[in-house]
């Protein structure tokens, strides 16, 4: 016997047993048949991730290697990037992931309620990628001091070892991530699920702390600089982008949103 299976554009993403519950008269037999894992689906118009262009989805969902650029805006670096999104075992990880942010411990029923909705499920990977606020991310992030007893975050060229180390060490954060690692990481566990994903990268990224859309530096009437504001200007800030639908903002914000797994400040 064949059967179909057809699941709503909007389901919950995750692991699934099936199960053959045959009814006869008064009694019930059920068979257990096995598992399979929903996604997202960029291929089905339904679906809030869609995305029309085929050459767009096979670079943004399929393509397992990538160019990260670092470094200022005179001398800009092409990094290689490995990731991996299809590699075994990272669908589990990723899945695995979703179970162990704050997200779900917090509220299990209501956070596998959401998995449907991608801005959700952007936002709790966001949050497990770095474990600087103490659940179980993947990667901690460190810019100053010495990296000799653990990985420089030059050294990475991909996110399998990444991941799979997260896993191996009974997911306790890899040491260390920068802003590049963060996002090449991100890219690979969005894509694993589905989610079209890219990232971005900014020369001169001004780093506005006090909100007032301006970075602003003080003197003394002698001209000596004072050491007030925080604003700052980074050489270089990676970060990413997710391709899908705002039903809650509106059609004028569909297509690429903005994710920051960069622990520098806390989210919210």
């Amino acid at each position: 016997t064949n059967f179909t299976i057809s699941s709503p554009a909007n389901a919950v993403i995750g692991r699934y047993n099936l199960i053959l519950q045959v009814t006869s008269g008064n009694k019930i037999f059920s068979r257990f048949l096995g598992q399979f894992v929903l996604l997202f689906n960029p291929w089905c118009p339904g679906d809030d991730v869609y995305m029309a262009n085929e050459n767009e989805r096979q670079e943004y969902v399929l393509n397992e290697n990538g160019i990260i650029f670092v470094g200022n805006a005179k001398y800009i670096e092409a990094r290689g990037w490995y990731y991996g999104q299809f590699q075994d075992p990272l669908l589990n990880i990723c899945l695995t992931m979703l179970d162990l942010s704050l997200y779900y411990r917090q509220d299990p029923a209501i956070d596998v309620s959401r998995r449907g909705d991608p801005k959700y499920v952007g936002r709790v990977i966001s949050s497990m990628i770095n474990g600087n606020d103490n659940d179980n991310g993947v990667l901690l992030g460190k810019w100053q001091g010495s990296f000799h007893s653990h990985e420089n975050p030059s050294r990475w060229d991909g996110s399998v070892v990444i991941l799979q180390k997260w896993r191996q060490d009974n997911y306790k954060p890899v040491q260390y991530g920068q802003c590049w690692v963060f996002a090449g990481v991100m890219c690979t566990v969005l894509r694993c699920l589905g989610i079209p994903t890219r990232l971005v990268s900014n020369f001169n990224s001004a780093h506005d702390v006090d909100r007032n859309l301006s970075i602003d530096k003080y003197y003394d009437s002698s001209g000596k600089s004072l050491n007030i504001s925080k604003d700052s200007t980074w050489d270089y800030h990676v970060w990413n982008e997710s391709w899908f639908i705002r039903p809650d903002l509106g059609t004028p914000y569909n297509g690429w949103q903005v994710l920051d797994a960069t622990p520098q400040e806390q989210s919210k």
